[in-house]
């Protein structure tokens, strides 16, 4: 069963643009343990993301994205030149997971953080609770379909 997650991005680090230009990316350096267990556990190759630039003005869901390779370790973690090392993950005994993705669709408007509060049907989304700083959520089938169907102007 396809499941919906929304994915954080700073558009200055990575943004939409980037990931329509590279095709597939690796949804590498999150650590903080509660993103990586959904990365190892539970995010599928057919996954659909919501990609939201934050840290931007405005913010926003700019666009969509599929899961294109499920969990593995984030090599990134054991390389000492990367941006996000962390030498207690080690290739026998990884600490740290990432996934694929390619994009999808770019939403002819930007869902914006202001029009999503404003959505009676998103009024339980994860993202809109105060201090949810999370870089990966879980999301409905039915905020999928809300915040697509407002970004493709439907």
């Amino acid at each position: 069963m396809r499941r919906y997650w929304l994915f954080k991005s700073e558009p200055v680090a990575y943004s939409y643009d980037d990931l329509v230009r590279d095709g597939v990316a690796e949804w590498d350096g999150v650590r903080n343990f509660q993103a990586r267990n959904m990365l190892r556990d539970d995010i599928k190759d057919g996954d659909g993301v919501l990609f939201y630039h934050s840290n931007s003005k405005p913010l926003a869901v700019i666009g969509t994205a599929n899961v294109v390779r499920s969990g593995y370790p984030d090599f990134t973690a054991w390389d000492p030149g990367s941006e996000h090392p962390d030498p207690k993950s080690t290739p026998d005994v990884p600490i740290w997971y990432m996934v694929d993705i390619s994009n999808d669709k770019r939403f002819l408007n930007a869902v914006t953080m202001d029009m999503m509060k404003a959505a009676p049907r998103l009024a339980n989304m994860i993202l809109l609770r105060r201090g949810m700083r999370l870089s990966i959520q879980p999301v409905t089938v039915e905020e999928w379909e809300t915040v697509v169907a407002m970004g493709m102007g439907c």
